[in-house]
């Protein structure tokens, strides 16, 4: 059985250490489930507020930033965990969080006041724009529940189940960040 990693001290939550893996895995699948639900509802059924100013037309480009910081600090917490440096790890993994957090209420503020963006190019960028743009949806909400599953495992001690969790969380995730800014670069150089 191979020894427990070792990790930062205070990020470890004892009151997370006796929360059991299937409520917290429950809470999550709640969370996320909801979270995706209300998306959808707010890009595909609800109105756009018709609200249009400065602020509002910068928030694309806002959330691609936010969007590229993600990839930045998603890959240097990569290093750094190959590095064995957990502290420095830990403060990435929690700074591409904090990042994807910040994009996501960009992101409901932007949509709830313009609504959805139409893809109005034709020809062979099409079908690459919206291959891109589905695997970026479908995979977010794959990566939701796994970086709060990731982010809970550590938080509880649990590293054993945290790395192998892990595998799979990094690059779900880097692929929806990369793609993030994908979309944006083709929607602001094809969509005219």
């Amino acid at each position: 059985m191979p020894s427990p990693l070792p990790t930062p001290a205070g990020f470890q939550n004892p009151i997370l250490q006796n929360v059991s893996l299937r409520r917290a895995l429950v809470a999550i699948l709640l969370v996320s489930a909801s979270a995706f639900a209300f998306l959808v509802w707010l890009i595909y059924l609800k109105p756009a507020a018709g609200h249009e100013s400065a602020l509002i037309s910068a928030l694309p480009a806002v959330n691609a930033s936010l969007n590229g910081l993600s990839t930045v600090l998603l890959l240097a917490g990569f290093v750094q965990i190959r590095r064995k440096n957990y502290a420095a790890h830990m403060r990435l993994m929690l700074s591409a969080f904090a990042s994807s957090t910040l994009f996501l209420i960009c992101y409901i503020a932007y949509h709830n006041a313009h609504g959805d963006t139409r893809f109005l190019a034709h020809g062979w960028i099409r079908p690459v724009y919206f291959s891109i743009l589905i695997s970026h949806i479908v995979l977010s909400a794959v990566a939701l529940p796994l970086i709060l599953t990731s982010l809970f495992l550590a938080a509880a001690g649990k590293l054993d189940t945290h790395r192998r969790v892990s595998r799979f969380t990094f690059p779900i995730w880097l692929y929806v960040s990369v793609t993030g800014v994908l979309v944006f670069a083709v929607l602001k150089l094809f969509n005219t």
